[in-house]
């Protein structure tokens, strides 16, 4: 399959734009909703207090604060149940789950429990998509704005690109919708192959 981008670079906008924009376009959401695709399996997040614990080593002080996040996140979803929207993702996982994902996968259990619906798949579940390159880091807005986060080689978050283009929009939505009805949901994937793994090294 050609780049799902299909060569578009959209608007490269700077963090405090784009997070300004995101944010007025996620509580304005329509049908069909949310929907991201989670793609890179490893990515570093200064700012997250519950990351900064895992990444200095301290997983329990880590878990102790993705649970006292609940509340926050309970509340977060109400909002979004309270718009009329959903939010859906789909993270790709391949095995041996390294440390970061074995983090990021609780933190998404949480979303997942409260209301953010994730599904699971494998690297040779979206093979076909690759054959030029790693599939992007998307997330769509209804059917009217597209962002592609972009990262260093670090894995901290630089800038993203913003996208207009209905069609463009909606093509990309729909791969994402087809990988999900295609996922595992989160609940029995965790079960099986996160919840029994040691604690990780940063």
């Amino acid at each position: 399959m050609r780049d799902l981008l299909d060569g578009a670079v959209g608007e490269l906008m700077e963090l405090d734009a784009y997070r300004a924009d995101f944010e007025e376009n996620f509580w304005t959401t329509t049908a069909p909703g949310f929907w991201k695709l989670e793609r890179q399996q490893f990515f570093q997040e200064p700012g997250n207090k519950s990351w900064e614990a895992f990444a200095q080593g301290d997983w329990q002080e880590s878990l102790r604060i993705i649970d006292a996040d609940r509340p926050e996140m309970i509340e977060y979803y109400r909002k979004v149940e309270a718009r009329g929207f959903v939010t859906r993702r789909v993270r790709v996982v391949e095995q041996p789950i390294i440390p970061y994902l074995q983090w990021e996968l609780r933190v998404l259990r949480m979303r997942d429990q409260y209301g953010g619906s994730v599904r699971i798949v494998t690297g040779e579940q979206v093979a076909e998509f690759e054959r030029e390159g790693p599939l992007p880091e998307i997330y769509t807005h209804g059917t009217t704005v597209m962002y592609q986060a972009v990262y260093g080689d670090d894995g901290v978050l630089e800038s993203a690109r913003r996208f207009i283009d209905r069609d463009l929009v909606v093509r990309c939505q729909r791969v994402i919708q087809d990988l999900y009805a295609i996922g595992q949901p989160l609940g029995p994937f965790f079960a099986e192959h996160v919840a029994a793994l040691t604690p990780p090294l940063p």
